[in-house]
This record gives C-alpha cells, sequence and structure tokens, in this order.
C-alpha cells in the first residue's frame, strides 16, 4: 500500500475527527458524525499497521482516535495505569530498539580507551604530557579525593548536572552525526589516561575500586545517549519509505522517551557515585551495588523491552503526549 497516497485520501476525514475529538462539548449530529469517522479511521489505522508497522501515520492516528474514544465512552485513563504503561512497555521497549547500537558503542569506547591505557603505561613521551612528580600526586591522592572532598549531597547533584548534560549533548547534536563520537572519543581518551596513569603509579586496583561502583552505570548510560542521538542521525541519512521530515518527527519522539529515562538512570547513578564509591562499605560490596544497578538496567531492557517490542509497542510518546504532528502537503 502507497502510505503517501492513502494518507492524501483520507486526511480531511482524520483532521475532521481530531477537529470534533477536540472540542468539549458535541451536538447530536457532530456525536454522531464523530463515531462514524472514529469507526472508519479505526479501520484505517489497522490497515497502516499491516503495512507499515513503524509509520508515524499510526502515533499520528491513535491521538485524535483516543480523544475521539474520551468522548464517546466518557472517560479517560487513569493517571497510575498509564504511568505503568509507560515504565513496563514504553521505556523499555525505547531502550530495547537501541541496545544493540549502545552494545557497539561500548565495545569501541572501551577499544579506544584500553589503547590510550597501554600508550600512558608504555610510552616515554607520557613525560612530556605529565610529568612524573604530577602523576604520582594524581595516583597517590587527588584521584581518591576527588570522591570525598565535597559533602555527599551535593557532589551526588554535581555528578548528576555533568552527566546529564553530556548526555544532553549527545542527544541534541546526535543528528550530526559527528558529535557523538567526538564525546565518546574525548572521554575513552580521559578514562584510558587516568587508567594508565593509576596502573603505572601502581595504583590500578584503586582505580576500579573507586570507579566501578558508579561507572558501570553511569558509563554505559553515555553509551544509551550516544545510541539515541545517532537514530536521528540515520533517520535523516536514510528515511526509507518515509519523508525525511517525518521520519526525524518520529524518531525525535522515540527520543524523548529515552531522554526522560536517561535522567532516572543518571539519578541513580549519581547517588551511587555520591554516597556508594566514598563509603567504607567493603570493597565487595560497593561493586557489586554499581554491578547490581548495570544488571537491573539490562534486565529490564532485554526481558520487559523485549517482550513490548512483540507486543507492538514502539516506545513513541503515548497518544495524547504525541498529539497530531505528521506534516502533509
Amino acid at each position: 500500500m502507497d502510505i503517501d497516497a492513502f494518507i492524501a485520501v483520507h486526511q480531511h476525514e482524520w483532521d475532521r475527527l481530531a477537529a470534533l475529538a477536540s472540542r468539549r462539548r458535541l451536538a447530536a449530529a457532530e456525536a454522531d458524525e464523530m463515531l462514524r469517522l472514529y469507526e472508519r479511521t479505526s479501520t484505517h489505522l489497522s490497515m497502516i499497521r499491516a503495512a507499515e508497522p513503524d509509520s508515524p501515520v499510526v502515533a499520528s492516528l491513535s491521538a485524535p482516535l483516543g480523544r475521539a474514544r474520551a468522548h464517546l465512552t466518557g472517560s479517560g485513563e487513569n493517571v497510575f495505569v498509564s504511568s505503568a504503561y509507560f515504565f513496563t512497555q514504553t521505556l523499555p521497549v525505547a531502550f530495547y530498539r537501541i541496545r544493540w547500537l549502545t552494545v557497539i558503542l561500548g565495545a569501541a569506547f572501551i577499544a579506544v580507551a584500553a589503547a590510550f591505557a597501554f600508550w600512558t603505561i608504555h610510552h616515554p613521551q607520557i613525560d612530556l604530557l605529565m610529568p612524573q612528580e604530577a602523576r604520582q600526586s594524581y595516583a597517590g591522592t587527588e584521584f581518591a579525593n576527588y570522591y570525598s572532598e565535597h559533602p555527599n549531597s551535593s557532589f551526588a547533584a554535581q555528578v548528576w548536572t555533568n552527566n546529564a548534560w553530556i548526555a544532553a549533548q549527545e542527544v541534541a547534536f546526535g543528528v550530526t552525526g559527528v558529535f557523538v563520537p567526538f564525546v565518546l572519543f574525548v572521554n575513552a581518551q580521559g578514562l584510558g589516561m587516568a587508567a594508565g596513569v593509576m596502573a603505572e603509579q601502581g595504583e590500578a586496583s584503586t582505580f576500579w575500586l573507586y570507579i566501578l561502583p558508579h561507572g558501570l552505570m553511569e558509563i554505559t548510560a553515555i553509551f544509551i545517549a550516544g545510541a539515541a542521538g545517532l537514530r536521528i542521525f540515520w533517520a535523516w541519512v536514510a528515511p526509507g519509505q518515509m519523508r525525511r521530515s517525518a521520519a526525524l518527527a518520529a524518531e525525535g519522539r522515540k527520543l524523548i522517551t529515552v531522554a526522560f529515562g536517561l535522567v532516572l538512570i543518571l539519578l541513580i547513578s549519581g547517588v551511587v557515585e555520591g554516597f556508594v564509591t566514598p563509603s567504607d562499605l567493603p570493597h565487595w560490596l560497593r561493586i557489586g551495588i554499581g554491578a547490581a544497578v548495570l544488571a537491573g538496567y539490562w534486565v529490564y531492557t532485554l526481558v520487559l523491552g523485549g517482550r513490548a517490542h512483540r507486543a507492538g509497542v514502539t516506545g513513541d510518546l503515548g497518544k495524547y503526549d504525541a498529539g497530531t504532528v505528521e506534516l502533509t502537503a
């Protein structure tokens, strides 16, 4: 089925349904008209889903259909039901859609970080970048003191803000296609050189003890943000059968869902970094907490997200939040 032609033929009916569904009160004749349009548009939606499940028209039709249904039934969605649906369906499937790209970015990040760590340990030119005395000071006191020189609550807030800023940049400028690789490369370089300095000074165990509790999830969140940003870029480069503007709009709405999830993930990571990393808990427990947070994310993504994906959930915004945004000529 030619989606664009189908839209051109039926757009006026959908617009009329949207106009009626947006009114607070309807006359009897208008209510009858809305019922007819609701039934017809529901059929159109089923046809589009069968022909092209990922079409942005699916989301744009869901909004007026939902409002019309509320008019006809006299009831709206319960906020608790909507919240439960978001956290058990919409959010996990949004993470699930970018799982492989998240893993690929993570593997590339680790490879770059490992290369810089190896270079830092073995290359004599490291003295030109960071003299021996500076490396000793960094490994001996500065690295560990970073996690305890501020009160836990303010440090957690600072970490959350900083990481959220990095993630926001990846999301906002991901459409360029170059910003995400650049940010990941710079951060991998910094992490790798820090690891190299600590290892060279015999403090590798200290490095891992302070990095792993929060870093497992925190760095993964940066990969997630990068994957979401690159999906926007790919929607612009290769929109498929959609118009480029429609593909960008659809991916952008799904990106909003991911961005909301990242706020929560980075909040959890910030709490771990602010309260667990510098704590006096046993080493195994601190690292175990960080590993449990990361494992929880992947279970949430693969189990709930996989189930929602198989059920046809797309990770797009809800019908009332997305609105009718599809542009048609």
